[in-house]
């Protein structure tokens, strides 16, 4: 009667399907609020050391020096600036507890949901900025906002400040359109608002199978590898993109016939 019982209990599962998940050949679908690694944006980080205090392992280890700064306009002073040498994190003593990412003021820490950076000794388990730099390509883009909410003042004041600078640059640039031909003038218009245009531009980011598998082969991971594929993808159609618009703008040669002769057309 056991047998009969482990044998029906057998039939009952065999034609279900499996619930392992075979990593690392199957990649596990991670949250997006994973906590894998930390990762950072050393252009946002001005050496404030107030992750380092706050850090509850003393995990994070930092070095900098002071650079004298030239004043902006002439007449002002000079300043001093802090310049990050050494920004590292010991995974090892890491309890991944987020205060750092939190208290940082500048935007500079980061969550990643990269994980597999095992290593066979605890030493190698701290990792510099180069390699915190290159985990910010796997951070995944901050969630959309509610509708009928508010854009957060950063992203006011960002647009705001870029709206004015366009305006002084374009007020700049009339004086000299106005005294040139034509041609000139289109030129500096053309010039006057290089953030609009570049805004103008949106591609769907997709993956670049060519440098997704030379990653792969040089030994990168493959989270961080589709990361890089899809910036690669992006930056090569903007480019692309920027060179056909160019090209529509830009009035034939005098001297080309086959040009003449495809405008007149």
């Amino acid at each position: 009667m056991g047998l009969l019982k482990g044998l029906g209990v057998t039939l009952k599962t065999f034609f279900q399907r499996a619930t392992t998940q075979q990593y690392p050949h199957v990649k596990p679908d991670l949250p997006p609020r994973t906590r894998g690694v930390i990762a950072l944006m050393e252009e946002n980080c001005t050496v404030c050391m107030l992750c380092a205090r706050e850090c509850p392992d003393w995990c994070i280890y930092i070095d900098s020096h002071k650079e004298v700064v030239p004043p902006k306009e002439e007449g002002g002073r000079a300043r001093t600036r802090n310049m990050l040498d050494r920004f590292a994190i010991d995974f090892a003593l890491c309890m991944y507890c987020g205060i750092c990412v939190e208290v940082c003021p500048f935007d500079a820490l980061f969550w990643s949901p990269e994980f597999e950076y095992s290593t066979y000794s605890v030493r190698e388990l701290t990792h510099e900025m180069d390699q915190l730099r290159v985990w910010m390509d796997t951070v995944p883009p901050p969630p959309a906002l509610e509708v009928g909410a508010e854009e957060p003042k950063e992203i006011i004041d960002g647009l705001e400040a870029a709206r004015k600078a366009a305006e002084r640059a374009a007020v700049a640039a009339a004086p000299a359109a106005e005294a040139g031909p034509a041609g000139t003038s289109a030129a500096g218009a053309a010039a006057a608002s290089p953030a609009a245009r570049e805004e103008d531009i949106h591609v769907e980011a997709e993956i670049d199978q060519e440098v997704f598998d030379q990653l792969v082969a040089e030994g990168t991971s493959e989270r961080v590898a589709r990361a890089k594929a899809k910036a690669a993808f992006v930056r090569r159609e903007k480019a692309r993109i920027r060179r056909e618009r160019a090209g529509s703008e830009s009035p034939p040669e005098a001297g080309d016939p086959n040009q003449r002769e495809g405008a007149a057309s």
